[in-house]
């Protein structure tokens, strides 16, 4: 079944599926980590990929960015693919003054501006958290997995404008206790919630707000490889 943004096949996909928003990510995780990956889509150059992980069915695709962009995806996905989890695998800039680049935040919430949720439930302010048990299997995996760099769980800020000059909002934000921001968990969990699907944002921390400190793009790649075990290790242990 072809849907507007997706050309594959029924079966195509496994009920797993790794999201980074970059497509470029996508196809690296399916080299680097999926045995005998296989393009299965690449409708508008989103490519999406399934392999095996230790014998698991696993598929990578990417989302683009912004939540307009992951909640079609999500929701092609999850509705007519059978997909049944997704783990966005992402960036976020730190808002917490302990958080380093390199840092993992686990979104156990998504703040969002967005008018895309404030949709799903008319009348009520939509609380957006991911699946509990990918969330905590996700956590207790970062005890034992590789690499540099503290891993956190607390929520996120899902931002519909990448260049938001809003100090008060984040100073709001960070009194409250928001970890990092980024600009699709709180869209693709509000579609897995619609939907009666998991979903689950793992981000890497790769600049920061309180001070003069990012990653160049080839250490972004890298931080990837530990934010994908951790995804990796939840869908098998959730």
């Amino acid at each position: 079944m072809a849907t507007p943004h997706i050309a594959a096949e029924n079966g195509d996909f496994a009920p797993d599926v790794l999201m980074p928003g970059d497509p470029r990510r996508a196809k690296r995780i399916a080299e680097t980590v999926l045995e005998d990956a296989r393009l299965v889509t690449e409708v508008r150059g989103m490519l999406g990929y399934t392999g095996t992980y230790r014998g698991r069915p696993v598929s990578v695709m990417g989302s683009g960015m912004g939540i307009p962009s992951i909640t079609i995806y999500a929701t092609e996905l999850y509705r007519f693919f059978g997909v049944e989890r997704i783990i966005r695998i992402g960036t976020a800039g730190g808002m917490a003054p302990f958080l380093n680049v390199g840092d993992v935040v686990i979104g156990t919430a998504a703040h969002t501006d967005s008018d895309v949720l404030r949709r799903l439930v008319p009348g009520a302010n939509y609380s957006a958290a991911p699946d509990f048990g990918l969330a905590s299997a996700a956590y207790a995996a970062a005890t034992t997995a590789e690499g540099t760099g503290a891993v956190y769980a607390g929520a996120i800020f899902s931002s519909d404008s990448f260049y938001n000059n809003e100090p008060e909002l984040r100073a709001g934000l960070v009194a409250h206790g928001t970890l990092g921001v980024e600009m699709e968990a709180a869209g693709l969990y509000g579609v897995a919630d619609r939907e009666g699907k998991k979903a689950l944002a793992i981000c890497s921390i790769s600049d920061l707000m309180f001070r003069a400190e990012e990653l160049s793009a080839a250490e972004r790649e890298q931080l990837f490889d530990r934010a994908v075990q951790l995804g990796l290790a939840a869908f098998a242990n959730a």
